[in-house]
């Protein structure tokens, strides 16, 4: 059965009634099956058993809808019954509709019985959303009350880590002043929060957390989590300075109570996460927009084995397995990120991350996560795997089923080997590819026509004051004014031996932009073709001379892979330095080399590794491990950069492990620069 199949259940004393009804339905293109039920004793199995979205009642000698109904009520009351009859009349339809049915239609009006069914699937839809969200609702019904109604903030004011006051309205929410005042302010939000937390407690106290906003979970008095969001201000408790830690009094929005609606709507009632249909319009809908920056990919994750989890805990416990699980994935995933069940134990991802490496360390730690953190469900707990496929989706993506198709490949390939793995469709980057005639011409005569530009990310300190340093990133506009971003064309330009051209080009203008801004540093990257070139330093001495560039606002990075398997790297940034650039290694952290190369290589910042970011701030081990390079690092007097900072837990928690500085979305998108012909890089 195809996993986006309608399953409807049939009441008829004759196997032809099914047979028609099957051929209208599937003639109008509704991918039904239809599961046959002769005697009205089997419908109540077949409820349960079925699991059906809609009940046709076949109108025949001695048929009494109202049994039929009755039946339903028992098991699933928001089931909707329609009836089909050889003829209808308004008696006939007024007596059904008061017995319970939906609607009655005639095999006479095909086209009517299609559309009647079809609005009746949607409607129980609708209203099995609706009653998710009421249910979710009466769940939070205490917090959500507070939050609605409450006439002011609620405060609680922190002192040496330590829970000093609280105002009324947070009392009222987080329980009396006896299991508040005077407690350890960690021990009131879950293990999750706490390291961001702290950073942030720390950096408010030093006057260094500006209207950012933290999400915890704060933990109520019956042991559950309010998951919120809240600011943090300077405050004063009996004349010494405190932190004011407050979640603010929301007004209630009615725009934003239509959209929770909407998106209930939407959304699966197991998982939470977006259904087939409106899935697949969203992806269609973001993948019509440029990407901001970075690449994107599908990815479809599947449960290994489900089957044997559902005979462990049985069908309906296994639904709140998948619930657990998909409430796993939504916690990996940006908030931007769209993400649904894709059918059955399948569920489907866009990520759009800083780049390829970030989408399979991404993979790599949700199939590690998973296999890590067993499920509980009820008194037992449930051990799971996943398979991950990823697909890379190119800027020029014409057909979106194609990129699902390779996504679904691949991770059919993981699961003939035996699952609990990433596995990455095409992998990209060997053989050169049909396109790549193409891209050389466009990769050429942009060089030729300065059709590159620049684009400058602000990198910022977590020690305060200005630090006016950029990341130089590269664009290129093709030859109708489209912007390009580097994800696109730079694999040609490796497979064809074009990195070095480009990086002449991105050299020269980044020394032209220091001559003339006068940053305070300014971070170059060179591939490893340049590191490789022995003819770079030659012509970098030649550039410097005309450019009148001062050497120390220029930083050259390369990825630490790049420096580990080329021992050519070390006389390169010997002799940068000796020159009075700087120099770093980006894509840091790795445990096998990043403490080696900070032994032997000359340094003068290292960027910490986006991809170990995106996921520092809920993983201890993670943090341990940064901590241990910021330590070392700070020893050898070299300077810490964490790269693709994305919100203000992750930088709380960077703060926190003595981090000096940031870079990414969350402290500033990437800004165009636009360079005047004279101030252009070499031809």
């Amino acid at each position: 059965m195809a996993e986006n199949t309608i399953v409807l259940v049939v009441r008829c004393a004759s196997r032809n009634a099914v047979d028609q009804i099957n051929g209208i339905l599937s003639g109008a293109g509704l991918p039904v099956q239809c599961t046959w039920i002769a005697a009205l004793e089997a419908l109540h199995d077949a409820f349960t058993r079925v699991r059906p979205e809609l009940v046709i009642d076949v109108a025949e000698p001695g048929h009494d809808v109202a049994a039929v109904v009755a039946l339903r009520e028992q098991v699933a009351p928001w089931l909707p019954i329609v009836v089909v009859a050889p003829h209808v009349d308004e008696t006939a339809i007024a007596a059904a509709m008061r017995a319970g049915a939906r609607d009655v239609v005639s095999f006479e009006a095909p086209e009517r019985l299609a559309a009647v069914i079809g609005r009746e699937l949607r409607s129980a839809r609708l209203e099995r959303g609706l009653h998710s969200t009421v249910e979710s609702a009466h769940a939070a019904h205490d917090p959500l009350l507070a939050l609605a109604h409450r006439p002011a903030d609620a405060i609680m004011h922190v002192q040496e880590g330590i829970a000093v006051d609280a105002n009324p309205a947070w009392l009222e929410l987080f329980g009396p002043g006896a299991g508040v005042i005077g407690q350890p302010v960690m021990d009131l939000f879950d293990e999750a929060s706490r390291a961001a937390l702290k950073g942030a407690l720390a950096a408010c106290l030093q006057g260094r957390w500006s209207g950012h906003t933290l999400k915890a979970g704060a933990l109520r008095p019956d042991g559950s989590v309010l998951g919120a969001e809240f600011t943090l201000s300077l405050g004063e408790h009996e004349g010494q300075p405190c932190v004011r830690l407050i979640l603010p009094a929301k007004p209630r929005d009615e725009h934003k109570l239509l959209q929770d609606l909407q998106q209930a709507v939407q959304c699966d009632q197991t998982t939470g996460l977006l259904h087939r249909p409106d899935l697949l319009r969203a992806l269609a809908q973001r993948l019509q927009a440029v990407s901001p920056g970075g690449v994107r990919a599908l990815a479809l994750i599947k449960l290994d084995r489900f089957a044997n989890v559902e005979s462990a805990v049985g069908a309906s416990a296994s639904e709140a397995v998948l619930g657990e699980f998909a409430a796993q994935l939504r916690a990996v995933l940006h908030p931007t990120e769209i993400a649904g069940r894709f059918g059955g134990v399948r569920f489907l991802a866009l990520l759009e991350r800083g780049n390829d490496r970030d989408l399979q360390v991404w993979a790599a730690q949700l199939v590690q996560e998973t296999a890590a953190h067993p499920v509980r469900c009820g008194a037992k707990s449930v051990s799971l795997t996943c398979t991950v496929g990823l697909a890379p989706v190119p800027s020029t993506a014409k057909n979106l089923d194609a990129v699902i198709a390779a996504a679904a490949e691949a991770c059919s390939r993981g699961a003939r080997r035996g699952g609990n793995q990433p596995i990455a469709a095409g992998a990209a980057g060997a053989a050169a590819t049909p396109y790549d005639e193409a891209w050389v011409k466009q990769i050429k005569s942009a060089l030729l026509e300065n059709r590159f530009h620049l684009a400058m990310q602000p990198v910022s300190s977590l020690r305060g004051g200005d630090a006016r340093m950029f990341d130089v990133l590269l664009r290129m506009v093709d030859q109708r004014g489209k912007e390009v971003l580097p994800g696109e064309f730079l694999p040609a330009a490796e497979r064809n031996d074009l990195l070095k051209n480009i990086d002449r080009w991105v050299v020269g203008a980044s020394l032209s932009f220091a001559a003339q801004r006068r940053p305070e540093c300014l971070f170059v990257r060179l591939s490893k073709d340049t590191v490789r070139d022995a003819s770079f330093v030659a012509w970098l001495d030649g550039h410097i001379r005309s450019a009148r560039t001062d050497p120390g606002s220029v930083c050259f990075q390369i990825p630490e892979t790049v420096a580990v398997s080329n021992p050519q790297t070390r006389a390169l940034a010997d002799k940068l330095r000796r020159w009075g650039f700087r120099f770093a290694i980006e894509s840091f952290g790795s445990p096998t080399n990043a403490f080696a190369l900070l032994e032997s290589m000359p340094l003068d910042f290292v960027k910490i590794d986006g991809a170990l970011v995106q996921t520092l701030a809920r993983n201890k081990d993670l943090q341990h491990h940064v901590r241990a390079l910021t330590e070392e690092a700070g020893k050898r007097g070299i300077k810490t950069i964490a790269e693709r900072v994305e919100d203000a837990n992750t930088m709380a928690v960077l703060w926190q492990l003595g981090v000096e500085f940031i870079q990414g979305y969350f402290v500033n998108a990437p800004e165009d620069v636009v360079l005047q012909e004279s101030e252009r890089g070499p031809r």
